[in-house]
Parts: structure tokens; sequence; C-alpha cells
């Protein structure tokens, strides 16, 4: 690990710690040349499937993209960022335990447009909005419907 402020490559752990949901170690480290210390995180890499978006064209599982659709979706909503990121860990979860090597951009819109509805109505409205490109209110007014419908079903 390089010193993010010297560069030096020899360093010792100081401190080390499970977070608290226990797949995350934290740890303490010092730079052996400059003696500064900093902490780093390591995680267990999970091998996500490649995604095919709508242009055909592949790219990698991109968390962040996801994040930021997400953040737009619920903006101004009562949703803390860590139930965002912890959704986020459900999807990439759902896609790893299907033991798939490819999926497709609309199949991940679609789980997360089902864990959203059960989390907060206003950004699955938002994010449907978007990803399923509504062109007019007649679209907003059918999800909005259904979501009553079911609603209705469920009481």
């Amino acid at each position: 690990m390089k010193c993010p402020f010297c560069q030096d490559v020899d360093d010792k752990v100081v401190d080390s710690r499970l977070t608290k949901d226990g797949t995350i170690i934290r740890r303490r480290r010092e730079c052996l040349k400059c003696q500064r210390r900093y902490t780093t995180y390591e995680k267990v890499e999970v091998m996500l499937p490649r995604v095919k978006k709508k242009g055909g064209f592949w790219e990698p599982f991109d968390r962040e993209k996801i994040l930021s659709g997400l953040l737009k979706a619920c903006e101004k909503r009562p949703l803390p960022p860590t139930t965002l990121e912890n959704l986020i860990d459900e999807i990439e979860r759902q896609l790893h335990d299907k033991l798939v090597k490819e999926t497709t951009s609309q199949e991940i819109g679609e789980i997360i447009m089902e864990k959203l509805q059960d989390l907060d109505q206003v950004a699955y409205i938002r994010f449907a909005s978007v990803y399923r490109q509504f062109t007019d209110v007649q679209q907003f007014k059918s999800v909005i419907d259904k979501l009553f419908q079911e609603q209705s079903i469920s009481q």
C-alpha cells in the first residue's frame, strides 16, 4: 500500500477492525518513512456480471451509476444514504446469486424498481419516469393508479 503522503510502500498495520455488518475490514496504517497514519478499507471483491445496455454494447457493472440514479430519484426524500448503499448491496447480492456472467440493464432496472416500490413510492415513480422514459402525464397516472390498486388489495 502506498502512503498517500510520501508515496512510500513500507507501512505497518496499527489497528484492524470489522465494520458493524462484518463485511469490511478497516485498517489504520502507519507509514514507516514519514510516520503519518492513514486508513484503508478491505472488502471481498465479488465478480458481478457484465451489463448489456439498450444500445447493444457491453460494460462492467457500475455501482456508482446505480447510486447516481437512486440519489436523483430519492432527492429530498427521507431516506438516509446508508439505506441506498444497502439497497445496492442487495442488488449486487441478487445478481451474484444468479451465477450469471451477463445481464441486461433492463433486468437491473426492474430489480431497482421492485426494491424502490417497497422502500419509497415517490422515489419509485421518479425512477420509473426516467427508466421507462415517460413522455406524458398519462404514463405517470397509470403507474400511480397501479400503486393505489396494489395498496387497496394488500389492505
